[in-house]
């Protein structure tokens, strides 16, 4: 029986099976972004956050090695292909990363605890998904677009920094991306008693594996649709409103990329946290506890449209392509989240 799929189910599903992964490495492997700098800040452990250096690592060797070999056209990664602001990187980094930490997770680490039971994550996701859109396309677009316009710097001969280190030392950007993928995972296996701990390191290269994945699934899409869908990585604001809107008007839009990589991550830690014995149904107890995660959810919504990408979308995706503004967002975000867990630690935030 010849079996017909549509085009936007079948990035759906290419983006469900990445997303399962994700889902998976929260649950079992404790893969989080704030996790990994609130260990290393005030746990006195950086194991998590050499984690994220594998996941980092990987998913740079991974995409360029792909790139390398002709199976992802660098003209259509969507962070290689036009402009860029650094003001909007930084700014939407830090506001990212403080609403990170008052509200106790980002996006994708929301759903991971979502897909656990945890009622509280459901009102960050709600929030940042309509206030990504709030920012992205709604009344504060036109704002956003006067004041942050996303072609403030544009390098027609290197759209991103690999292909600006083959300009200047005559190295083929592909190379330059999987040896300095190479070196941030060797960094990141110097310590011996990270290098003990084979589960984080494993999962580390599943999330890793999952971003580059994702932009060679998402590029056989693209030739299978004739360039009706776009080459995509994984994301985590505006496709938690993407995929809001499709729960209320599916019968007239069309499934994609971004709803199946919301819903593989709520399958795949619904999965864990089942694998962990850890589901459980908690809701918010403390209406201050509240306040926080709605006002953090909102900052976050906001800061990753202006520094287009979370955590995951710049820190991970962006990354991966050594896209210009990535390491400036991903610094701030990492700066802002320590600002953040500091203020809540000494009670400067209160609300």
């Amino acid at each position: 029986m010849d079996i017909q799929i549509s085009d936007g189910a079948f990035v759906a599903l290419v983006a469900a099976i990445g997303g399962i992964a994700l889902g998976l490495a929260a649950r079992l492997g404790r893969f989080c972004t704030l996790g990994a700098i609130e260990d290393a800040l005030y746990g006195g452990s950086d194991h998590r956050l050499r984690m994220w250096g594998i996941a980092l690592g990987t998913a740079m060797m991974g995409t360029f090695a792909l790139i390398g070999v002709g199976l992802i056209p660098t003209s259509q990664i969507p962070h290689l292909d036009g402009g860029w602001n650094p003001v909007a990187h930084i700014l939407g980094g830090l506001l990212f990363g403080y609403g990170m930490a008052i509200a106790g997770n980002c996006g994708f680490g929301a759903l991971a605890r979502l897909g656990g039971g945890d009622l509280r994550s459901f009102v960050i996701v709600l929030v940042m998904g309509i206030t990504g859109y709030v920012v992205m396309s709604g009344p504060l677009a036109a704002l956003r677009v006067r004041m942050f316009p996303d072609d403030l710097l544009v390098s027609q001969t290197a759209p991103g920094l690999a292909h600006l280190a083959e300009a200047l030392t005559g190295i083929g950007a592909p190379v330059f991306g999987v040896f300095a993928g190479a070196a941030i995972m060797i960094f990141a296996l110097k310590s011996k008693t990270f290098r003990a701990e084979r589960g984080l390191i494993l999962w580390g290269h599943i999330v890793g594996l999952a971003i580059a994945f994702a932009w060679a699934g998402t590029h056989i899409a693209a030739q299978r649709s004739f360039g009706a869908t776009s080459l995509e990585s994984y994301t985590f604001v505006a496709p938690l409103g993407e995929t809001i809107l499709y729960v209320m008007t599916a019968s007239g839009t069309t499934i994609s990329f971004a709803v199946g990589s919301v819903g593989g991550v709520l399958a795949g830690a619904f999965i864990g946290s089942l694998i962990k014995g850890h589901f459980r149904w908690e809701a918010c107890e403390d209406p201050r506890e509240l306040r926080r995660q709605i006002m953090g959810a909102a900052l976050m919504g906001g800061g990753a449209i202006l520094a287009i990408g979370c955590s995951v979308g710049q820190g991970l995706s962006a990354m991966s392509v050594l896209a210009y503004g990535a390491p400036l967002t991903l610094a701030a975000i990492f700066a802002g989240a320590a600002i953040g867990l500091r203020h809540l630690i000494t009670g400067w935030v209160s609300v």
